[in-house]
């Protein structure tokens, strides 16, 4: 996509009317297949296919919208009608662009290359009207060869209309087709083609295309200010070339400067970008909002600004896993000092919890009747959220006990005074440092293998091995009949999985280096523990006296107290 089809005048030429002016899409549309950019492998393949003459009856070309698909379709056009300059070659990779076909082909006007948008044209009648001309030889070229652009709007009438002509064509027919759905696309037309999955181009690809282009046409623009269109065209070289083309022409003659992208586009300042997400990151509300609504003054996007804090969050991540990429020489300069800097004293928790966070904002956004309120509520939730802990350090804390204080067994321990907790509803909730509960499990040594000596110690040696599932129904959901040491009989309750028994029968025999059997009986059994631990609680006199107190309040939970 780098070659023009038509040179610029030379420096002092009259310039282009505007009757005449082509956009620079069109203009720099490649016309041969070494001018198609970021595509090398269709390039090495379509050209070894041709050279030797494996000519396929049907191609699909699939890829994202601007990357090359029509533009190939095109050229392969061109490559199996040319006929050379002496009028007597045969198909060729590198068309000559001056024989009758290649102009025809080129301007869109030969009678036996045929473009259809199915977009527009997507009924059966259509496709019938396009198979009755199959049948008969093309007038001038060596193929007739049909075009189908946007294949995947056709009906599904239309594709099984094209299925039997597609799989036998006449020798003289070549069909094309191109399509940004490649997966609406039945698998029976598929199977009939040869597939081309044209790739998105890469940024500094689109940068060096982008570049050529300027200085051909006579443009300063600014390195940073490529690097902005490259990034914004998205893998698009049309996308791409057509931001560009507004770009000069907003700056009338002058260097096309970063500051005068970023405001045509509206885009958040890269540097400011960090600056909001080391606030928020920080807790500091204030500043985030305040840098939210200056990027916001000056014409940025408020979606936008989450589209960029979740890509420097996605590259932020990145440099935790590999912290060589901040050494790519590619980078500006912001992004590889203070984006290592960041990745190094942010956890990686916390990095994936805010990826999380602004992709579910960035969806809020987008549906929301005023974005800017929406994104600043984003910013608030993440902000307050940066400074509870992670998951992980939270488990970590309730293991060291921390935050949950572990027990040790009943009778080896004084019993202090239960604290009570008032919750909604009139519904107390008991915290205490010592009732037992599963979550307050001592996590065992590594020296020795545990030994449980009661149920209640089963219960927390399957929390603290992490099986808190298991651990809670034997709390809640079994009554205990019998208990041994390598033996414990119970009825299930009605929650109970069928296969309790054998599950911890299995893991206490692997984790105790003994063996032990877990049964199960139909009849019989003491209360669940959990029942045992909130009777317990309700014989404490101050409990007592707050169920007394408030009439028809029941204890329903028992948590730890706090430090």
């Amino acid at each position: 996509m780098d070659q023009p089809v038509t040179d610029r005048p030379a420096s002092g030429a009259p310039a282009e009317t505007a009757a005449e002016y082509q956009v620079l899409a069109r203009k720099y549309r490649p016309t041969t297949f070494g001018a198609l950019v970021g595509q090398d492998a269709l390039v090495r393949t379509l050209t070894n296919a041709i050279t030797s003459g494996r000519l396929a009856h049907g191609y699909m070309l699939t890829g994202v919208r601007g990357v090359g698909k029509t533009t190939t379709a095109r050229l392969i056009a061109r490559a199996l009608n040319c006929i050379g300059v002496d009028g007597k070659s045969g198909p060729s990779p590198t068309p000559c662009g001056v024989c009758v076909h290649c102009t025809a082909i080129a301007e869109d006007r030969h009678v036996d290359v045929l473009e259809m948008d199915a977009a527009s044209r997507t009924g059966i009648d259509d496709i019938r009207e396009l198979l009755e001309g199959v049948r008969y030889r093309p007038t001038s070229a060596r193929y007739k060869i049909y075009i189908i652009d946007e294949v995947h709007m056709l009906s599904d009438k239309a594709f099984n209309a094209l299925l039997k002509t597609l799989e036998e064509p006449p020798e003289h027919v070549k069909f094309i087709f191109a399509t940004t759905e490649i997966r609406k696309v039945p698998v029976t037309v598929l199977s009939r083609c040869q597939r081309f999955d044209l790739r998105r181009i890469e940024s500094a690809t689109l940068q060096k295309l982008f570049a050529e282009v300027s200085a051909k046409e006579g443009a300063q623009v600014d390195e940073g200010a490529l690097a902005l269109i490259a990034r914004a065209a998205d893998g698009s070289a049309r996308d791409g070339l057509s931001i560009l083309d507004q770009a000069i022409s907003q700056a009338g003659g002058k260097t096309v400067g970063e500051t005068a992208v970023r405001d045509m586009l509206g885009l958040a300042d890269r540097a400011l970008v960090f600056d909001l997400l080391d606030g928020v990151m920080k807790g500091d509300v204030k500043t985030a909002l305040d840098i939210l609504a200056g990027q916001y003054a000056a014409g940025a996007s408020p979606v936008v600004v989450l589209q960029d804090l979740l890509e420097l969050v996605h590259w932020l991540t990145r440099l935790k896993v590999a912290p060589d990429g901040a050494n790519d020489p590619a980078l500006a300069e912001t992004e590889r000092t203070r984006g290592a800097v960041m990745a190094e004293n942010l956890s990686m928790g916390v990095i994936t919890r805010a990826w999380q966070m602004l992709l579910k904002g960035l969806g809020e956004a987008r549906a929301a009747p005023m974005p800017l309120q929406a994104v600043e509520m984003v910013l608030v939730r993440l902000a307050y959220a940066a400074e509870l802990p992670t998951p992980a350090d939270a488990l970590k804390s309730l293991e060291s006990g921390g935050a949950v204080a572990a027990r040790a067994p009943a009778a080896s321990v004084p019993r202090p005074p239960a604290r009570p907790v008032m919750s909604s509803g009139g519904q107390a909730a008991i915290a205490t440092d010592h009732l037992p509960h599963a979550v307050a499990a001592p996590q065992p040594t590594a020296e020795a293998l545990p030994q449980p000596q009661s149920f209640a110690e089963v219960v927390k040696l399957l929390f603290a091995k992490r099986e808190a599932v298991l651990s809670t129904h034997l709390h809640r959901n079994v009554h205990l009949v019998r208990f041994e040491q390598g033996l414990i009989e119970f009825k299930p309750g009605r929650l109970a999985p069928s296969d309790l028994a054998g599950q911890v029968g299995k893991l206490l025999t692997a984790w105790t280096g003994q063996r032990w059997v877990v049964s199960v009986a139909n009849t019989g059994g003491a209360i669940p523990l959990y029942e045992q631990e909130i009777n317990e609680a309700k014989s404490d006199p101050l409990v007592k006296s707050i169920l007394e107190a408030f009439p028809g309040a029941t204890v329903e939970a028992i948590r730890p107290a706090e430090k």
